[in-house]
């Protein structure tokens, strides 16, 4: 017998995502769900602002998943690192990584992470933003260097893995819902699903 109850949501959730820590969060919550790669180009349009480009992607994803799974309920979620308005994706490389964290040394960055659930047999459509503050230490190249050899987060916005040795790079973080800076804003998730007719507890 499992230690919880297990949830018996009235409709399939699913995650309308590639990324493994969305994945990780959403597991969090015992809810059964499937996963389901969004087909959706992120490049960002001609003057798009980072907070802009978060939401219409997590509304993007969260669609395109539910023209396949129209009876379910989909969760669809973006995030964006905004220096000064400036986005910053995810870098890929080391030479991009130290690039990006010699910018935002002793800067603050603000990180648009922007929520939407969907479900197209209901009609059913939510759209939230938790937006995260992290403001990073004066950082010196040896301080960068050690940090990406050790973790190698180039598949994270903003070079930094908050959750692991990322958090040793940084002054504060300031936000209102704690798993918003891993990727999916849970507080808001949960409150997103039930208002949606899924049974979180």
């Amino acid at each position: 017998m499992p230690p919880f109850p297990a949830s018996n949501p009235s409709r399939a959730v699913v995650l309308g995502s590639t990324s493994p820590y969305r994945r990780e969060l959403l597991s969090r919550l015992r809810l059964p769900f499937t996963v389901e790669p969004p087909q959706v180009d992120e490049t960002p349009a001609r003057g798009e602002t980072p907070l802009a480009l978060a939401r219409r992607l997590a509304a993007a994803k969260a669609a395109a998943v539910a023209r396949l799974h129209p009876d379910a309920v989909v969760i669809g979620s973006d995030q964006v690192a905004d220096l000064d308005g400036e986005p910053l994706g995810k870098p890929g490389t080391h030479a991009n990584a130290v690039a990006q964290l010699r910018r935002m040394s002793g800067r603050t960055v603000v990180f648009q992470t922007a929520l939407t659930v969907l479900c197209d047999a209901t009609g059913f459509a939510q759209h939230d933003l938790a937006p995260v503050r992290v403001r990073f230490r004066a950082l010196d190249d040896a301080e960068i260097e050690a940090y990406l050899r050790a973790e190698q987060p180039y598949d994270c916005a903003g070079s930094a893995k908050s959750e692991g040795l990322g958090v040793a790079l940084l002054e504060a973080i300031e936000s209102d819902d704690p798993t918003a800076l891993v990727g999916l804003p849970l507080i808001r998730t949960c409150r997103m699903l039930r208002a949606a007719g899924v049974r979180v507890l």
